[in-house]
């Protein structure tokens, strides 16, 4: 950095960390350069261990604050000026002073009390020239520039990321993973089951292995039919400690519940085969009637990957099945059977405010249900406009950020057979060629809030 010189102190930025303005002291005397940071937090793995940070970039101001994350590169023991000697965490990330930018290692230690937030090191300063009799040589930046940072898109920076799940192996999980390291991201697993809930006003919490779970950027929940009520108030707890849940625990709840679900579809006007539902045996022959008649499809309310779904192919059979579910005190709904899908249906897969890939399953030979687990075939599908639209309104006014849709074809239009929250994507994957983790760990990235923080906005 020929004839590029700096003097005891200057304004400097840390672009990779969202600091846009720093005013650093510059200490030949120090090896490493240094920078005031709290709530100091490792994540991450051994092979690629990240860490955490809080900033007060505004000396005498603690209004602002900015959350940062970046690789570890190591950690140091550093003695300071009074003494004492402390282990510290070392990154490394791009810094800019003027029209330079350079890579410089930055540990990370409190400097509540320090006149300057950030200290430059001599390793930082090796090939500048230090004019230690002068000061600014360098342009002048604000901590102005902190009152506008607020409407700027978020500093791309590695998230913290929790998927909620029982099947650590599952390939939908493998994938998120895959993708959430490959975006410089880091991933914990964490069993649904095993969590449980410090509830409390100021500082909820949840609790795993006997202990506090740490703050998270993001929370992928993929809850199973059968924990949908516990999963619903673990995803919660997370809402309410401010983390961004990729669906949140009201939409869970609402799409579990096929009754809720179809009552909200038809409220919205979204297009469905005709449904039905009753609770006294009276009532048989006129719900089948409801639906059209035979044969019928019949549907438990807690349903799901095809299982609780039968096909009633004579009004006898019908009053069979509905006799055997009142029997088990077990709710259900009566839909009409579609004869011209021809045991086929499209799932939509909504991310955000898209399509983002679409598949035909078509169900095998002995079976009218499409769902892969229970033997169905997937084709990637060409959607129609009015098919997509239809997908993206039903995961809306469900609450849905991220949605499996699945759609039928019938004689009188396209319409919404149930929307599922948790859906898997390895089928969409192979059959549309989209890669479908990838845009959620993108849809992640755009709504994890940003980096600033100012207190008076908090509630």
């Amino acid at each position: 950095m020929e004839n590029f010189s700096v003097g005891w102190e200057e304004w400097l930025s840390l672009p990779e960390l969202g600091l846009p303005a720093l005013k650093a002291k510059t200490d030949t005397g120090a090896r490493t350069s240094a920078i005031h940071a709290f709530a100091i937090q490792p994540f991450g793995s051994d092979k690629k261990p990240y860490v955490r940070f809080g900033v007060h970039p505004v000396p005498d101001n603690t209004d602002i604050e900015v959350y940062c994350s970046a690789p570890v590169v190591g950690q140091r023991e550093v003695t300071s000026s009074n003494g004492q000697t402390e282990l510290r965490y070392v990154i490394k990330t791009p810094i800019t002073i003027g029209e330079r930018t350079w890579d410089i290692e930055i540990t990370l230690t409190n400097r509540e009390n320090m006149a300057y937030r950030m200290l430059l090191g001599r390793s930082a300063l090796d090939e500048l020239a230090v004019k230690p009799a002068e000061s600014f040589l360098q342009p002048e930046l604000s901590y102005d520039l902190y009152n506008k940072i607020t409407n700027k898109k978020p500093v791309k920076r590695p998230l913290r990321i929790a998927i909620l799940t029982r099947e650590p192996r599952n390939y939908s999980t493998k994938r998120f993973v895959e993708e959430a390291e490959l975006n410089g991201h880091a991933v914990e697993l964490i069993d649904t089951k095993r969590c449980y809930l410090n509830i409390q006003s100021y500082n909820p919490e949840v609790h795993y292995d006997g202990r506090a779970l740490p703050p998270y950027d993001a929370v992928i929940p993929r809850i199973g039919a059968s924990l949908t009520f516990y999963g619903m108030a673990i995803v919660r707890q997370f809402e309410a400690m401010g983390t961004f849940c990729l669906n949140s625990a009201s939409s869970i709840g609402a799409s579990r519940d096929k009754l809720a679900a179809h009552q909200i579809l038809a409220r919205h006007r979204i297009p469905m085969p005709t449904t039905a539902f009753a609770n006294s045996p009276k009532d048989t022959n006129s719900l089948l009637d409801l639906v059209g008649g035979s044969p019928t499809v019949l549907k438990l309310l807690q349903s799901t990957q095809g299982r609780g779904v039968v096909l009633a192919e004579t009004k006898k059979a019908g009053e069979a099945v509905i006799s055997a579910f009142q029997g088990l005190d077990a709710h259900f709904i009566a839909q009409e059977f579609v004869k011209e899908a021809a045991g086929s249906d499209i799932r939509c897969f909504v991310v955000g405010k898209r399509v983002v890939g679409a598949m035909m399953r078509t169900a095998g030979d002995d079976d009218f249900r499409s769902n892969l687990h229970a033997g169905g075939t997937a084709k990637k599908v060409r959607l129609t406009k009015e098919e997509r639209n239809i997908a993206i309104k039903a995961a809306r006014v469900l609450g849905l950020i991220v949605a499996g849709v699945d759609i039928i074809r019938t004689d009188t239009g396209s319409k919404v057979l149930e929307v599922n929250s948790s859906p898997g994507i390895e089928g969409i994957e192979k059959a549309s060629g989209k890669n479908i983790a990838e845009k959620i760990i993108q849809l992640i990235e755009a709504n994890v809030p940003s980096t600033i923080h100012p207190k008076r906005h908090r509630r």
